[in-house]
């Protein structure tokens, strides 16, 4: 159904570096980068599907939406607990530890961070 979703940052080339990191832990990496529009494209294979950008190109319109939820699939368990440690390392802040949240279903499997910018993601496993 969605095509890409991108979010605002405030500091690029620390956001790059986070998600460069964090999302490795997921099989996820940088596809693309527009280095001189500070713009940069994370997927799994090769069509991004998730993107981060200079709060720069932003519209004036618009506002940063820190009520945004991003939820990216994990290929294992332990790849959740690696993606969550990684984050901490990187600045992230801890919003719920690696578990198993059965009220959702009995194997989702997730952990919840606020990246360098406020954003809510997180990294979910559901087998």
């Amino acid at each position: 159904m969605l095509d890409h979703v991108m979010i605002y940052v405030e500091d690029y080339l620390k956001s790059r570096a986070f998600y460069d990191n964090t999302l490795a832990m997921l099989k996820i990496k940088r596809l693309m980068a527009f280095d001189k529009k500070n713009v940069a494209g994370y997927g799994p294979d090769i069509k991004p599907y998730f993107w981060i950008s200079d709060q720069a190109n932003r519209g004036k319109e618009e506002e940063v939406g820190k009520g945004v939820h991003i939820a990216f699939a994990a290929p294992n368990r332990a790849a959740v607990d690696q993606w969550y440690a990684e984050c901490l390392k990187f600045g992230g802040k801890d919003n719920g530890k690696p578990g198993l949240r059965s009220e959702y279903h009995p194997n989702y499997y997730a952990a919840f961070i606020i990246d360098p910018d406020g954003w809510r993601i997180e990294a979910v496993y559901h087998n």
